[in-house]
């Protein structure tokens, strides 16, 4: 299980390493281009199960702790998913990884779990 650090630590969440390397490429190709976006995940229980939103820009402290020593293979049909939703008026949330091949179906309702 990694982390997704933002700005100075106060906002942090637990995301699986796989899911965070595709939200990290994810993530960078559109900070390449100066687009700035929302990144929303909903909180564990053990945290109050609340929602969580920050705002992504070129100058935001970003950090990507992984659990393993080894990149996974990226999913492009995932990455396609993930920058639509990223693209959209409700920014950037984990939607499921489709079956390769599949593309995954996304919506504008609130972020799953991480």
């Amino acid at each position: 299980m990694g982390r997704f650090i933002y700005g100075n630590g106060q906002s942090k969440t637990e995301i699986e390493d796989r899911t965070l390397a595709h939200l990290q490429h994810v993530m960078g190709s559109k900070l390449r281009r100066s687009e700035c976006f929302f990144f929303s995940w909903r909180d564990d229980v053990s945290v109050g199960d609340g929602r969580h939103s920050v705002w992504i820009h070129p100058s935001a402290n970003l950090e990507f702790k992984f659990h393993g020593h080894r990149s996974p293979q990226l999913n492009r049909d995932w990455l396609e998913a993930l920058a639509k939703v990223a693209n959209s008026s409700s920014g950037l949330y984990v939607v499921p990884e489709p079956t390769p091949g599949r593309r995954a179906p996304t919506t504008d309702a609130l972020p799953i779990s991480v």
